[in-house]
């Protein structure tokens, strides 16, 4: 019995001196995590990491990390900068026609709220309303077929179309020019909406609904 009350004194002695295996636990610096600088109080999303031209890694909702549903950050961006280039083309539209009437062909379409004007060239000339929407469907199957392969084989920049007869892409401005590009094409996005929705609820064209709010 001393034998064995010695020799677990022993074991225990040893034990107590002896390194311990306990799981290793893994300290990150506060300043290692990186924040997005459109919201700092939030972490950076990985895959938005500034590289493409107006990233400044604003995605509360985590729509970057998609990738298990058909849709991933390329398809996103393709789908951005196809919204933010019609959208630009829509806010330059409405307040044209609205500024110096309607294009030859469609005279009937008067009225200053372009969504009203609308309906009017969809009564005179439904055919025009019908040729826009095919050409239409057109132009995303052939830009379907670039996105497609380009998102394969990587060689091709989303909303990279090879359109550039000015050669811009070509100069030292080429950087600039994107993120302006998207920068612009965002604040159209905004400005297309609120153009549809003052357009629906007041039927007064985008620029006469300013003045109004102005002088009445």
């Amino acid at each position: 019995m001393k034998f064995l009350a010695v020799g677990s004194t022993l074991l225990t002695a040893v034990a107590a001196f002896s390194p311990q295996s306990t799981p290793a636990k893994t300290t990150v610096a506060l300043g290692a995590i990186e924040k997005s600088k459109s919201l700092p109080f939030m972490i950076r999303p990985p895959l938005l990491d500034g590289s493409m031209a107006g990233d400044v890694g604003f995605d509360p909702l985590g729509l970057s990390n998609i990738d298990d549903v058909g849709i991933d950050l390329y398809w996103l961006r393709e789908a951005e900068l196809k919204h933010c280039r019609v959208a630009m083309l829509a806010v330059l539209g409405i307040v044209q026609v609205e500024i110096f009437g309607p294009a030859p062909g469609c005279e009937m379409a008067t009225a200053k709220c372009q969504m009203d004007s609308f309906w009017q060239l969809w009564g005179a000339h439904p055919q025009y309303i019908a040729f826009g929407l095919i050409f239409i469907g057109i132009i995303e199957m052939i830009s379907g077929i670039a996105i497609t392969s380009g998102r394969e084989s990587g060689d091709r920049e989303p909303g990279d179309y090879m359109l550039d007869p000015l050669g811009f892409m070509k100069g030292p401005s080429a950087d600039r020019l994107k993120a302006q590009e998207v920068a612009n094409g965002r604040l159209a996005m905004w400005a297309a909406a609120g153009l549809l929705m003052q357009g629906c609820t007041t039927h007064e064209g985008g620029i006469e609904n300013l003045v109004s709010t102005f002088t009445s």
